[in-house]
């Protein structure tokens, strides 16, 4: 059978039955008894503090305006595509300028489509700027089936901007993104102008796990990334959760929006080494409500603990070598990270930000965008 390769036009469309269901379930909430003592609001040290969550509640069910944001994602075309399948939601917004380069953004968990919200308008000038969402994810959803991880997906993307008409284009990615970004480069080298990669300090505490251990540390370098390894494992608990039993706390994000909020929220209250900020601090409030919104409605909090799930259990790596140009951007920059990143200094563009973290497209786009157009300038 000929698989339809259709792109169809889309527009979010949230039954206002979904939006009273979700004001109710957030009404009549059933909130743990308070542990006496744990009443600061700012102190995730045991994961996000119910003072808090019960402010970011009360925002959700009487401030936050879920139509206003909906008109506002649907002012950037969107389209789906069925491939080997699975339905792909893509955000696809056209420059004004014929010069202007296609660029793919990726992103990863606990993120979305509405991650790069306010980073597109700041890129039509010099690119065509498409969002797909991985399978599982937004409204990439149901699932077609089992199966889906990070080589399919990434098949299934260069299919999409072949669909498109992009036969050459630029990719961007974080998270999740940066390994669909590096495995679309090492496949399609013909296709990819370059790769951009957004990462921050707290991947030093996969040294030792995902990463290696560079060379030649001294006693106090060591000290150093064991200090963000132990940071790292604490905040590990969703991690082995959605690599090893995506089904059980599926049920539960699926059924409650304030355990949806708690377990997204959680991931926002970013900050230095020992020291966390509320998520607010991080990125507005209104688009991390919007973010989480969209993980409800899509029922997306199971199906996106899939792809976790997926990765862990395929013989699949992160990272592929790609012989194409790469920039990096790194935020909440640490002074060892290149050098476990990239020990060899092979990379042309190198970019270092003390602000930002895990979330630069909400927490600072101009300077990724910025980073972005001083990477692929002089590209084609």
């Amino acid at each position: 059978m000929t698989e339809n390769t259709a792109l169809t036009p889309f527009r979010i469309d949230i039954p206002q039955a979904d939006v009273d269901d979700l004001r109710h379930r957030l009404a009549q909430t059933r909130w743990p008894h308070p542990v006496p003592g744990r009443d600061d609001r700012t102190d995730f040290s045991r994961g996000i503090p119910q003072a808090y969550l019960q402010e970011l509640t009360a925002y959700w069910l009487d401030g936050f305006d879920w139509r206003a944001q909906e008109a506002a994602l649907n002012e950037h075309d969107q389209l789906t595509t069925v491939v080997h399948g699975q339905t792909f939601h893509v955000v696809h917004v056209r420059s004004t300028n014929p010069d202007a380069t296609p660029l793919v953004l990726h992103h990863g968990w606990p993120g979305s489509f509405v991650e790069y919200q306010r980073l597109i308008p700041l890129l039509t000038d010099d690119f065509h700027v498409i969002i797909p969402s991985p399978p599982g994810f937004g409204f990439s959803t149901p699932l077609s089936g089992t199966g889906w991880e990070l080589a399919r997906t990434t098949d299934a993307y260069a299919e999409i901007m072949t669909r498109l008409g992009y036969e050459r284009f630029a990719a961007h990615g974080s998270d999740i993104g940066s390994g669909i970004t590096g495995r679309l480069a090492a496949l399609y080298p013909e296709r990819v102008v370059g790769t951009h990669t957004a990462v921050e300090r707290r991947l030093l505490g996969f040294v030792g796990d995902k990463l290696p251990w560079p060379d030649g540390l001294s006693d106090d370098e060591v000290s150093q990334i064991e200090a963000v390894r132990a940071e790292a494992a604490a905040d590990r608990g969703y991690l082995e959760m959605q690599n090893h039993r995506p089904d059980t706390i599926g049920a539960a994000l699926s059924d409650s929006p304030v355990g949806q909020l708690a377990w997204i929220a959680e991931k926002f209250a970013t900050g230095t080494t020992g020291t966390h900020r509320t998520p607010d601090e991080s990125v507005d409030r209104d688009q991390l409500l919007t973010n989480i919104s969209l993980y409800w409605f899509t029922r997306a909090g199971a199906s996106s603990a899939q792809f976790y799930y997926e990765g862990e259990h395929s013989e699949l790596g992160w990272t592929m070598a790609a012989d194409v140009p790469s920039g990096w951007a790194v935020f909440d920059t640490h002074p060892l990270l290149r050098r476990v990143l990239d020990p060899w200094n092979a990379a042309g563009h190198w970019s270092e930000f003390t602000e930002g973290g895990h979330f630069p497209a909400m927490e600072e786009p101009k300077l990724l965008a910025d980073d972005l157009r001083a990477f692929f300038r002089n590209l084609s």
